[in-house]
């Protein structure tokens, strides 16, 4: 690999082909991850049999999260990244064997300790279980959501350990600017659990959809996710096998770059242990709302997730190594950098933030819509992606800067800001949460949730989150002023594009009263949202090739 700098145009053009790379990767692997949630949602609606899915499912990722691609990446790819541009093969090939035999060891160990520490961890991070029993023997509560949650956390936490080692895979194939296959991989995990949904839901929901098949399908999608969390990893390993010259799996013994590689590690795996924190104290609070709040927050979290992934985890995934390797370079040329990483990302993020705002109802009815996913359903749903919505724009561009201070090889300031970010998304969420669950999706604020009404609660939980977002990007912008003084974010640009998407959402708007009201005749449901969301991403794309929007070209160009 040449040692050679990038002009910044060179520069800019392979960067966004690299972009695109990754966002490709990660559209397809986002494009089964709806499958998945669309057919959950299908089967099991809004409601416990789901609660049991969002807690089995989310519970055991404290391990990947903690130990996966962030943390991975910023002790990992700046020093393998570096050693690769400094044409030293071998070591570097020595380096990643010592990583993963460190990680694999950490995983094995606390996936163990997950398995056999199952009962207890559901007890805690899910107690609002704990009284589903009676809930169960005075007709209240379809299943046991305690008992079958700690069932289903003793098959998927062994699972984790491998989805760690496909993100070990993934520093490596980053750092030789490999994109597309590690960030495509998990359509492998997802395709593993739609299989098991179509068919064992074809076939055994196929006329009852009593609690006792229902909870089998819990089960049979449980043991299908470890199976795809296999594949995920397999599918890479032939790749990084063969760019890993000299490879050896150790535990670090001799390998001089280890022991600094270990001390990022540790304020890394502190800062996404309070990042984590923050989500498992929103689904943790869920548990003690109505029936229901733990899976509204989980199909919203799969559509708010879609940006965050395509286009700051794909902006940001190929600027870590690259910002790694301007440390010679200057202040000047990283700070070029993350303005254009910055609006590469707002460029896509700013028009899904107001569709979501304005278009919510038909999006989350197009991906999630029918079967045991009602009209009451889609209300909370909606709601709570407005909820997170209002803090997509900091989230995405805090990635970005997150892996600024960790090119500079800082990772404890990030660790303390996101623990300022779990303090207050906690208090505020904890404080609307309990205000909003007194109020049911069909009264809204009309009065006191009735029977058994979807509620609010889970409403709150999101408000609280994005609050976290915007204080976290503040305190992130005043400490990178602090190292490099010269550093803004483009307001400018921001708000041309933010106008033009406001812009775009009214002919869209328009079209959908039009179909809503029949004057455009009969319409189905997911032709008339397909319809909206259409006319509303043409004009925004439209408007910006013709006010000639430098991203465009970017983004576009890539995409020929």
């Amino acid at each position: 690999m040449s040692g050679e700098p990038e002009d910044d145009a060179a520069g800019g053009r392979r960067s966004g082909s690299r972009a695109m790379l990754v966002a490709a990767g990660i559209l397809l692997s986002r494009l089964a991850g709806f499958a998945r949630e669309a057919l959950v949602a299908r089967f099991l609606g809004v409601g416990a049999f789901a609660d049991v899915y969002g807690t089995a499912m989310r519970l055991p990722n404290l391990l990947q999260n903690l130990l996966g691609e962030q943390a991975l990446s910023a002790a990992f790819i700046p020093t393998y990244s570096r050693m690769v541009h400094e044409g030293r093969r071998r070591e570097a090939a020595r380096f990643a064997g010592a990583i993963a035999g460190l990680v694999l060891l950490a995983a094995a160990g606390l996936a163990l300790l997950g398995v056999l520490a199952a009962r207890p961890l559901v007890a805690v991070f899910a107690a609002g279980y704990l009284k589903d029993a009676e809930k169960v023997a005075a007709g209240t509560m379809p299943l046991d959501r305690f008992a079958v949650s700690v069932d289903l956390v003793r098959i998927v936490f062994p699972m984790t350990g491998v989805l760690v080692l496909s993100a070990w895979a993934l520093g490596v194939l980053n750092s030789h600017r490999r994109f597309f296959l590690p960030y495509a991989a998990p359509v492998l995990w997802n395709a593993a659990i739609v299989s098991a949904l179509l068919w064992w839901g074809g076939h055994v929901l196929a006329g009852r959809v009593d609690a006792a098949a229902k909870t089998q399908l819990l089960h049979v999608v449980a043991w299908a996710a470890f199976v795809g969390a296999i594949l995920q990893l397999a599918v890479q390993l032939p790749m990084v096998s063969r760019l890993l010259t000299g490879f050896r799996l150790s535990l670090g013994r001799g390998v001089p770059e280890v022991p600094a590689a270990l001390r990022a590690f540790g304020p890394a795996v502190a800062g996404r242990g309070v990042v984590q924190l923050s989500g498992y104290l929103d689904a943790f609070l869920g548990t003690l709302l109505a029936a229901g709040a733990v899976s509204a927050q989980r199909y919203a979290l799969t559509l708010y997730m879609l940006p965050i992934g395509l286009f700051a985890a794909s902006v940001a995934a190929v600027e870590l190594p690259e910002l790694s390797r301007l440390q010679a370079e200057g202040d000047d040329a990283r700070l070029r950098r993350v303005e254009g990483g910055v609006r590469q990302i707002a460029f896509l993020t700013l028009p899904t933030l107001v569709g979501f705002l304005a278009f919510g109802w038909l999006v989350v009815g197009l991906v999630f819509g029918g079967g045991e996913f009602g009209s009451q359903d889609q209300a909370l749903v909606a709601l709570t992606l407005a909820g997170y919505t209002l803090g997509l724009l900091p989230t995405t561009i805090g990635r970005l800067l997150q892996n600024l201070f960790y090119s500079l090889h800082e990772t404890r300031y990030p660790a303390r800001v996101a623990t300022a970010r779990v303090a207050v998304s906690a208090a505020l969420g904890a404080a609307l949460m309990i205000w909003l669950d007194r109020f049911g999706v069909l009264t809204l604020f009309a009065g006191p949730a009735r029977g058994d009404e979807l509620r609010l609660g889970a409403v709150g939980l999101a408000i609280g989150s994005a609050a976290g977002g915007w204080l976290e990007l503040a305190l992130l912008l005043r400490g990178a002023r602090r190292r490099l003084p010269r550093s803004v974010l483009p307001w400018g640009a921001l708000a041309r594009m933010a106008t033009l998407a406001l812009v775009a959402a009214a002919p869209a708007g328009a079209l959908w009263w039009l179909l809503a009201n029949g004057s455009l005749g009969a319409w189905p449901g997911w032709l008339s949202a397909l319809a909206v969301l259409a006319l509303y991403a043409l004009v925004y794309l439209g408007g910006a090739v013709a006010l000639r929007f430098p991203e465009t070209r970017a983004w576009l160009g890539r995409l020929r």
